[in-house]
């Protein structure tokens, strides 16, 4: 029989140094590449085909519980993919409750109410302080499997870690990351008597953390409470994000929910702009956040078409506002 790696469940092999499964002793726990990840931090980015991850969505039973799990500070543009598949209960987690002000909360819940989904229930949830987590197992004990799922990057991994740290006896943990792709192939794990199953990250095209190096990547992902940054702007200028994101605008209140480990830099002269970046105008209505897939979202307090800039490929657009 096979060994499989119990990081990221590929097939562990001794042949191919540099293909998946990767590992000088068939027997190790680990491939090379979880290995490293795990001990050194080091690691090799594989980007999987997004349609051989939405298969597995295909495969979920009805009579599974699925697990949507969700960083709060990037909340899905639609659930179009999920509605477009998944038919039994789900419960919707958001991930990373201790970076948001907790009387956010039920207005972020509310903001899910506009999914066409099968949900049971929604919790906010912290994996480091263990906030609803009890809530959370009780629920899924009720089921005798439970996948989870959700886009790169959402914490899937660590909070399977922390339930079974929590409430198993095993000493099993899955290989996490803040990068992108740690889990490539499905995990399975027993929390008593529920199967639980961690699923590969679905690919967010147009997110930013494909198109970062894993320094700056450090600095995107928000691990500590975010300080909201208000500014009045009275005069045109340019909003600078670490020089991967602009924000062309004048006479307008903003304020920016992202990584306060992240820059901000605030150019008057408005012709000094990044011609790195890729540029486009929309449209902010009332009460609507400008979101930068990835990255986080700002809030804009009056009706404006705005000019924005950033990396080819990331997904910038509009959504009715959490706050």
């Amino acid at each position: 029989m096979m060994n499989k790696c119990s990081g990221c469940c590929v097939i562990l092999q001794n042949e191919k140094i540099d293909e998946l499964g990767y590992t000088t002793n068939l027997n190790s726990k680990f491939c090379e590449r979880c290995f490293r990840i795990k001990n050194y931090g080091d690691y090799r980015q594989v980007i999987k085909d997004k349609t051989s991850l939405v298969k597995i969505l295909e495969q979920i039973p009805n009579n599974a519980l699925t697990v949507i799990v969700t960083d709060i500070l990037n909340i899905d543009k639609d659930f179009s993919t999920y509605e477009n598949i998944l038919k039994g209960p789900i419960l919707f987690v958001l991930t990373k409750r201790d970076i948001m002000p907790k009387f956010y909360e039920q207005r972020i819940l509310d903001y899910i109410n506009s999914s066409k989904l099968n949900i049971i229930d929604k919790l906010i949830i912290s994996s480091k302080n263990n906030y609803h987590l009890d809530e959370l197992y009780s629920i899924i004990n009720n089921y005798h499997k439970v996948y989870f799922v959700g886009y790169t990057n959402a914490g899937k991994s660590t909070l399977i870690n922390k339930l079974l740290y929590n409430y198993g006896n095993e000493i099993s943990r899955i290989t996490t990351s803040i990068l992108p792709n740690t889990t490539l192939e499905t995990i399975e794990i027993k929390l008593g008597n529920t199967l639980l199953i961690d699923s590969p990250g679905l690919i967010n095209e147009g997110s930013i953390i494909n198109y970062v190096d894993s320094k700056l990547l450090k600095k995107i992902v928000a691990n500590d409470k975010i300080k909201p940054i208000t500014y009045q702007i009275k005069s045109p200028q340019i909003i600078n994000i670490n020089d991967i994101f602009e924000l062309y605008i004048d006479n307008n209140d903003i304020t920016i929910y992202i990584s306060n480990k992240l820059s901000i830099t605030r150019i008057y002269d408005i012709t000094k702009r990044n011609n790195n970046l890729i540029e486009q105008e929309i449209e902010v209505n009332v009460k609507e956040d400008l979101v930068i897939c990835g990255l986080g979202f700002i809030k804009i307090k009056n009706k404006t078409k705005i000019k924005v800039a950033t990396l080819d490929g990331i997904l910038v657009y509009t959504r009715k506002s959490l706050f």
